[in-house]
């Protein structure tokens, strides 16, 4: 059974998240000690509310340079979620503009309704991608996941980009650079395909 880390920083679906690893056959391991962060097979790095205060909160546990020294130095998958995600990117524009973890470039920026969309973007909507990512293995383009946000991820680099949702234009759904993964969606509120998606993350993990 495979060790997931699920970084405790005060903010995000903890209880959710490590309830729906465990029903796909991982152990999860809360937690903000560096120690624990070096025999975890992968990481879920959770978020809901602000940029500004979930990076504040990360630094000053210093969980910015635990999970760069532990985590990213050694390919260890990682998978964001929702804010989780967002804190990936290089900055965001939120009530100003603030530095991420900057290990996917790119900025977090406002959604922009381009039909009368509403904002925040909460509820169910489809994921679409063209080409295959392991993340997204035997789960067809066009399947609904849930999402709650108001801003979303612009990658520098589209390689980065494994998914997009037809909202507000298209905004990215899904990001992978290397071992490091993102879903803008809450996969342990989308109920079976949610649990496809973290099945597929634990599968990574297994690989590497």
């Amino acid at each position: 059974m495979l060790t997931v880390g699920v970084v405790d920083y005060g903010v995000g679906n903890i209880g959710s998240l490590s309830r729906a690893l465990s029903v796909c056959g991982a152990k999860p391991l809360v937690t903000d000690r560096e120690v624990d962060f070096k025999i975890v097979d992968a990481c879920v790095l959770p978020g809901v509310g602000a940029f500004k205060d979930a990076m504040d909160l990360l630094r000053a546990r210093n969980l910015d340079k635990i999970l760069e020294d532990q985590i990213l130095a050694h390919d260890i998958p990682i998978l964001g979620v929702c804010l989780g995600m967002q804190l990936l990117a290089s900055k965001g524009m939120e009530h100003g503009e603030h530095d991420g973890l900057n290990w996917v470039p790119g900025s977090v920026v406002p959604l922009v309704p381009k039909n009368r969309e509403r904002i925040p973007h909460v509820g169910w909507n489809n994921v679409e991608y063209d080409a295959p990512n392991p993340l997204l293995a035997d789960i067809p383009p066009g399947e609904d996941f849930y999402f709650v946000h108001s801003y979303h991820f612009v990658a520098e680099n589209p390689n980065h980009v494994a998914a997009t949702t037809p909202y507000c234009g298209d905004f990215t759904s899904v990001i992978n650079n290397g071992s490091i993964y993102g879903t803008q969606f809450h996969p342990e509120k989308s109920q079976a395909i949610g649990l496809k998606l973290l099945k597929n993350f634990i599968r990574i993990a297994g690989e590497f």
